[in-house]
């Protein structure tokens, strides 16, 4: 049930990207605001990386889009971003977490940074909730862009 929700929520995402234009994808929310639709996207793929692999699967892997002098290269780097190269980065890395998830029982327990141990059932219901979050974010941005709403 919690990798349905999950994919359901990551497909949305997609669909909120469906059909616009590489520049529609970079096109920002409301002045100050750098959030866009492909932003969510390099976002995402580096919240996917973080939890499942890193965090829960314990693998030593680096950043896809931030480092510690950009640490919002996520959001802050999408207006040179190649659209495709990111939409594929994130694809594959619903895969990769797929995968590193699979042989975990949900209440398989990890520390990172020094914190309290944390559960794989945990992991899911906080990406379900940052998918939520993030998706709301994405409607809001899509209607701004072609006035469509919804799932």
């Amino acid at each position: 049930m919690l990798e349905g929700w999950l994919d359901w929520h990551r497909q949305t995402l997609l669909t909120k990207c469906a059909d616009l234009t590489v520049e529609q994808l970079k096109k920002p929310a409301v002045e100050p605001s750098n959030l866009t639709l492909l932003g969510l996207v390099r976002h995402m793929s580096e919240v996917e990386r973080a939890w499942f692999r890193a965090r829960a699967a314990g693998r030593q892997l680096s950043d896809i889009y931030c480092d510690d002098d950009n640490p919002d290269g996520d959001f802050d780097d999408v207006a040179d971003a190649d659209a495709e190269r990111d939409f594929a980065t994130y694809l594959a890395e619903i895969e990769a977490a797929r995968s590193a998830a699979a042989d975990l029982p949900l209440d398989h327990e990890f520390s990172y940074d020094g914190r309290p141990p944390t559960s794989l059932r945990w992991v899911y219901l906080h990406m379900i909730e940052e998918y939520a979050r993030h998706n709301g974010h994405a409607d809001l941005l899509r209607e701004r862009i072609d006035g469509r709403t919804g799932d």
